[in-house]
C-alpha cells in the first residue's frame, strides 16, 4: 500500500494564500497576548504578504509590515495594509484566486 504523494502537490501561489490566512489568527493572538512573539508573527506575516504582490508584479523592497484590516476582512477574504520600503499596498487575499493589490497614497 504505497502512498502516492503527487497527489498533496498545492500551487504555490494556493499556498502562500493558505499559509497567509492561516498565520493571521496567529497574529491576532499574539497581539491579542502582547508577547514579543507579535514582531516575529508580523515580519513573517508581512514577507508572506509581500511575496504575493511581488509575484504579482508589484515592486516591495524590505516589507516592515501587514497589519490586518479587520473591519475590511472576511471569512475567506484577508485585507492588510503591507508597509514596503517605498510602497504602501492595501492588499485582500482571498484563497484560489490572485490578491487584489492597490498602492496607497
Amino acid at each position: 500500500m504505497g502512498r502516492n504523494l503527487g497527489l498533496l502537490w498545492i500551487p504555490s501561489t494556493s499556498a502562500g494564500v493558505i499559509i497567509s490566512v492561516c498565520l493571521a489568527g496567529t497574529v491576532a493572538t499574539a497581539t491579542a497576548r502582547g508577547t514579543v512573539a507579535t514582531a516575529t508573527a508580523q515580519g513573517t506575516v508581512a514577507t508572506i504578504v509581500a511575496d504575493q504582490v511581488r509575484s504579482q508584479g508589484s515592486p516591495c523592497k524590505n516589507p516592515s509590515s501587514a497589519e490586518r484590516i479587520e473591519a475590511e476582512s472576511a471569512p475567506n477574504q484577508t485585507v492588510y495594509l503591507l508597509k514596503c520600503e517605498d510602497m504602501t499596498y492595501h492588499v485582500q487575499l482571498v484563497p484560489d484566486q490572485a490578491a487584489d493589490v492597490a498602492k496607497v497614497d
